[in-house]
């Protein structure tokens, strides 16, 4: 059965997870590639409340949300569409602001006894039914990333584990459609004096973007409406003229922006404000 793709306005997403989960790394190369695409977009990184909190416990969760769209946006987002949450503490945290019926991609390799009471569950929210007003899916993120990782010298079983983020990287970016050349040449460039990790990362990448590819249609613990959506890309108008020109390709890039945080209602307020000034207009 033929995966069908889904035309989209404007899609928001958070990731989350641990602060040594990469979440920054991975939010950043998503946006990129959404740059790279030509969709508007604005990013709300949100780092933990403690430097050195313990693994797994609530106050260490970092998080990264994108908000991008086909047509000009204002802010990052209150209500996430989707939330990437590679542990109980990542999904007990942010799952207030998931909206309802929104999508929950879960690591659930991470849902064991341990992590669960240290996020302060008292049940397993994957089985107790808390998240039914959800659309979830909860895939082993890590047991396929070690797998797809198998028979690299020189990648330790702990570095192995820590590619996880670059699999829901590539899943998403599958997901999305977004243009992946330049993180696959990011890759290569980061881990540039440690080919072992360059390839590591690489395959954990790859792998989590052909998971979405082959997967096959309507299996249990995936898209249960087998669709891969994508946000179009913006047209090209006199707004462009507002866009940074780029120097080495003479090309005109889309707006971006990172904004601090702010409480949700001086969001919308400063939203309001600017859109008094310059509305927006989707394209067609």
């Amino acid at each position: 059965m033929a995966k069908s793709i889904q035309q989209v306005e404007q899609v928001t997403i958070r990731f989350a997870g641990d602060s040594g989960d990469g979440m920054q790394l991975t939010g950043t190369r998503f946006t990129s590639e959404t740059a790279a695409f030509g969709n508007d977009l604005s990013t709300l990184p949100d780092f933990p409340a403690e430097i050195r909190a313990p693994a797994g416990s609530l106050p260490g969760v970092s998080g990264f949300q994108i908000h991008f769209a086909d047509h000009d946006i204002l802010t990052p987002g209150d209500q996430p569409d989707v939330l990437v949450a590679m542990n109980p503490a990542a999904l007990k945290t942010n799952l207030k602001d998931l909206r309802s019926g929104g999508t929950l991609i879960l690591n659930r390799d991470s849902f064991n006894d341990k992590n669960l009471q240290k996020a302060a569950y008292g049940s397993n929210p994957l089985e107790d039914g808390s998240l039914d007003d959800y659309n979830v899916h909860a895939l082993p993120l890590t047991s396929m990333t070690v797998e797809a990782l198998k028979g690299i010298e020189g990648v330790t079983s702990r570095e192995a584990e820590r590619s996880k983020n670059f699999f829901a990287l590539g899943l998403m970016s599958w997901l999305y459609g977004r243009p992946i050349d330049s993180t696959l040449a990011y890759i290569g460039d980061k881990f540039g004096s440690r080919p072992e990790l360059a390839e590591a990362n690489t395959r954990a990448f790859k792998a989590g973007f052909n998971y979405g590819e082959t997967r096959p249609a309507g299996k249990a613990g995936w898209l249960s409406t087998s669709a891969r959506t994508r946000s179009r890309r913006r047209r090209r108008s006199s707004r462009s003229s507002r866009a940074t020109s780029s120097s080495e390709s003479g090309r005109s890039r889309p707006r971006t922006r990172s904004q601090p945080w702010a409480p949700p209602s001086a969001r919308r307020s400063a939203a309001h404000s600017e859109s008094a000034r310059r509305p927006g207009r989707a394209s067609s």
